[in-house]
């Protein structure tokens, strides 16, 4: 997934975005909403999470996510938020900045009647450390990759919001360099320059 605006993921420079064309849109991978698609407007930075990535992550997480609170930080074109909300999640929020990307996400949760999706635009960072005592089974957090410092506040402020024996899921360019206190890596895996991780919140974090 990717953001626009401050998250977007600007490290893709312009040559080696000409050198490969984005999706006009992508596609849910399981679940009630299997097959729908999500269309991938043309914004600055916004870099799909890959169908084999959510595939992988799905198979981890299991496919049946009833009763879970979930949490989309930068939500992009809302392609894990809504394989979540597909696969039975009871709420999920997905967070966004770039308003063109929340009017999409918003037709999106509309034209699937994905009641249990909720879309709010706001920066992400300055929600997650502003929502003090929200907790979510899962936190989908993938901000641009061309700011490592991003990443370690969004880590720092996405942590606390993670339930116990709950999931953080983060995407980056690099594998992680440790982890928050109270998580613990528990999957790991790349395709091509996605890294991609399943941290899992300790019941005494």
């Amino acid at each position: 997934m990717t953001r626009a605006g401050a998250q977007h993921k600007r490290g893709a420079e312009p040559a080696a975005r000409r050198g490969r064309e984005l999706p006009q849109q992508v596609r849910i991978v399981g679940g009630l909403y299997k097959r729908s698609t999500l269309p991938v407007l043309d914004r600055p930075g916004l870099r799909p999470t890959p169908q084999r990535v959510r595939e992988t992550l799905f198979n981890w997480l299991g496919q049946d996510l009833a009763g879970w609170a979930c949490l989309d930080a930068f939500a992009g074109t809302g392609a894990l938020g809504f394989e979540a909300a597909s696969r039975g999640a009871t709420s999920v929020l997905l967070l966004e900045r770039d308003p063109e990307l929340v009017k999409a996400l918003r037709a999106t949760q509309a034209r699937l009647q994905a009641h249990a999706v909720s879309v709010e635009r706001a920066d992400a960072v300055v929600w997650m450390r502003a929502a003090a005592g929200r907790r979510f089974h899962l936190v989908l957090l993938d901000p641009p990759f061309d700011d490592p410092g991003l990443l370690e506040h969004a880590l720092k402020a996405a942590t606390h919001l993670v339930a116990a024996d709950g999931f953080l899921y983060v995407e980056a360019a690099r594998p992680l360099v440790g982890v928050p206190d109270g998580t613990e890596l528990w999957r790991h895996d790349r395709a091509g320059a996605v890294r991609f991780h399943l941290l899992r919140r300790n019941s005494s974090g």
